[in-house]
């Protein structure tokens, strides 16, 4: 468990250490999936960039450090308000296909908080 919980942490750090980056330099021709980008206001722009970057350390360098590992699972738990937050955005834009996304990855989220929390603590 505690292997599975890692590659998921890892995943996940990387995934939303890519895309919180992306929300500070929204490059153009993103592909038609990702339009939205360019129409999210600044502002939540920087709250979910600054959000993902974080919780991708999160993630990963309490565990590596030894330094509070119960930080992990509180970052996993906010990817999950993230991706509650970002389902009511894509909802509120009937971007449907979108919203699959968005579950799988507060679910595995939602998953890693509960086994670094109960399962598997760091």
């Amino acid at each position: 468990m505690n292997v599975f919980l890692w590659v998921l942490q890892i995943a996940l750090a990387v995934y939303f250490g890519l895309t919180g980056v992306m929300h500070f330099v929204v490059p153009p021709g993103l592909p038609a999936p990702m339009s939205w980008m360019y129409e999210l206001p600044p502002g939540l722009h920087w709250i979910s960039g600054g959000a993902e970057v974080l919780a991708a350390l999160g993630l990963v360098l309490p565990g590596l450090t030894k330094i509070r590992p119960q930080l992990t699972a509180l970052a996993a738990a906010g990817l999950v308000l993230v991706m509650v937050g970002a389902a009511v955005w894509h909802i509120s834009r009937a971007e449907t296909a979108t919203l699959l996304m968005n579950a799988v990855l507060a679910g595995v989220s939602g998953f890693v908080a509960y086994g670094r929390w109960k399962l598997r603590p760091l």
